[in-house]
């Protein structure tokens, strides 16, 4: 019963806060580590102790990397080997190299300066992750490279899960190599043990969940599978999030991602939002008065080594300036895996525990800067690459076009569509996405489709959008959607814009936010399904079009006066 009064104290001060702070419109991820530090044995108040907390807050990890290895199969990762292992691998070196050198250089002795190297080298998956997502930003290339990129650094953190309790034993180098060379050996044999087990059971095992139709059922076998694919790594001496992010991985392939995405994704939020909570447990503030200004020092060294380091390195990859810094501010965040490396270097000896203290605070503030880095991402990378010539090679490409009569913003799935209408009408457009691939595809279409994302206001000035005629939203992203129609608003106010929709609430929003329309696709699905049964029982065509535009030009209000849910099997 004391753990019933518990949980509900933590439930009870979560919700407050989170109502508060999605109000403010502050990220959610701070709401929870504020609720971690007035629930906290350091603050003065009632105090949430369970057992089995930490171990909860730990599965918010290994859900959420599962969730992002669903978004990065095997042929994807394929396809990114070079940025991903090459960077991956050279961020993290570089940066504890930097770090490690700098501390040394600076006093501390080279096991501890090595250390906090290392943890100012992770960066946060689940902050990314979780931000990026609530801002539309996952599919951009800048999220999708910086997300790859966080994600790998998950699987460096092995080898120095190995390296720091050996540097705290002070042993000879022989064992160093063979501890690290087994450590290695060990994740190879994961990755082949999930990958065997995947391609032999997990594409006919969920075949046959799927026949029986059961949403229970089929998010039961989801939840084996991720704890399943965890405890074989766990079993392995490797941590738990790296199994569940290759069985990720695995299903990633399959047909059934997007349903796998979605039965998951309320344990995630949940488990991840405990393990916000368990972080902000660490806080001491009784400390902050004689640390804060190591603890401020040792953030901007976290922020600005990672920030240049990862800058020169995406650079010299060929990505354009804008999308490098802002790749460089998503990782500039600290990570969480640096609390696991500081932990193991305090019981190992291998760290003062003023010197912990000292690095522990310094990945917190770094995880608060870091949210808002993110969240601001474009406007800040546009400020730091002002002095380059990035707009030049935009206004070439444009410069060289008629004047639109039509621009898109997005060269998705009806993006596509609706230029392939456009042409053949004979109608002038441009269109413009933020993912390469797409840009390329549209190309090699014969359209006219530029990399670029619609809601930069000097895109828009450089392709002389005010004397467009229409402006068309595609994107899936009710964020981006959002922002690229403020952004038009903006620029352009007398340009009339229709957008895309996934339901009638996110029409109903950007509709508020200046579009003339926001057809919703779930409900006009239903009304051409309407219409053809409706025809198919000799019912005019015209009274049907008449119905039809009635239920439009109401803004599909008579079919939300009496709503029906659908019940699932």
């Amino acid at each position: 019963m004391d753990h019933l009064v518990q949980i509900i104290l933590l439930l009870a001060v979560s919700v407050m806060v989170m109502v508060a702070f999605q109000r403010l419109h502050i990220p959610s991820s701070l709401g929870y580590l504020l609720v971690g530090l007035i629930l906290g044995p350091h603050t003065v108040g009632p105090t949430v102790h369970v057992p089995e907390f930490k171990v909860l807050a730990e599965f918010g990890v290994v859900f959420l990397l599962f969730s992002i290895g669903l978004n990065y199969s095997l042929p994807q990762l394929h396809a990114m080997r070079h940025q991903i292992l090459g960077l991956g691998t050279a961020q993290v070196a570089l940066t504890t190299a930097t770090v490690t050198v700098l501390l040394w250089l600076a006093g501390l002795d080279a096991v501890a300066a090595f250390v906090v190297g290392a943890v100012f080298a992770q960066s946060s998956s689940t902050i990314i992750g979780r931000q990026l997502a609530e801002q539309g930003e996952d599919t951009t290339p800048h999220g999708r490279l910086g997300l790859a990129i966080s994600v790998f650094q998950d699987v460096t953190a092995v080898p120095f899960l190995v390296v720091i309790p050996v540097l705290g034993a002070a042993v000879g180098i022989d064992h160093l190599a063979g501890e690290l060379g087994w450590a290695m050996a060990k994740a190879v044999m994961a990755f082949a043990l999930v990958f065997y087990a995947a391609r032999w059971a997990l594409h006919p095992l969920f075949h046959m969940i799927a026949e029986r139709r059961s949403a229970e059922l089929f998010t039961l076998t989801v939840l084996l599978v991720v704890l399943a694919a965890a405890w074989t790594t766990s079993s392995l001496g490797l941590s738990l999030a790296f199994g569940a992010f290759l069985a990720g991985m695995m299903l990633g392939e399959t047909e059934f991602r997007h349903q796998v995405e979605s039965s998951i994704r309320p344990f995630r939020d949940v488990l991840l939002g405990l393990f916000f909570v368990g972080v902000g447990m660490l806080i001491d503030p009784a400390s902050l008065p004689r640390i804060w200004p190591w603890a401020l020092l040792g953030t901007l060294l976290l922020l600005l080594s990672k920030i240049v380091v990862v800058v020169l390195i995406v650079r010299r990859s060929g990505m354009d300036v804008i999308a490098a810094w802002r790749t460089a501010l998503l990782l500039a965040v600290g990570g969480e895996f640096g609390f696991a490396l500081l932990t193991i270097a305090l019981d190992s000896s291998a760290i003062d525990p003023d010197i912990g203290q000292i690095a522990l605070t310094s990945v917190l503030f770094s995880m608060i800067a870091g949210v808002f880095l993110i969240r601001y991402n474009h406007v800040i990378a546009r400020c730091l690459a002002r002095s380059d010539a990035e707009p030049a090679p935009l206004n070439a490409p444009l410069a060289a076009q008629p004047a639109p009569q039509v621009l898109i913003g997005g060269y998705g799935r009806v993006g596509h569509t609706i230029a392939v209408l456009l042409k053949s009408s004979g109608v002038e457009f441009v269109a413009f996405d933020t993912d390469s691939k797409r840009v390329q595809q549209g190309r090699a279409d014969g359209h006219p489709v530029l990399y670029g994302d619609i809601a930069d206001p000097e895109l828009l000035a450089a392709a002389r959008a005010e004397l467009a005629s229409l402006a068309i939203i595609t994107v899936d992203a009710h964020t981006a959607a959002l922002g690229a129609i403020s952004a038009l608003r903006r620029h352009c106010p007398h340009v009339p814009v229709i957008a895309r929709a996934r339901d009638l609430e996110t029409s109903s929003v950007l509709i508020d936010a200046g579009a003339v329309h926001a057809y919703p696709e779930a409900i006009e699905a239903s009304l051409r399904l309407g219409a053809t049964a409706l025809r198919m029982l000799n019912i005019p065509t015209a009274d049907i079009d008449l119905m039809l535009q009635d239920i439009r030009d109401w803004d599909y209000q008579p079919l939300i006066e009496n709503p029906v849910k659908e019940t699932v099997k």
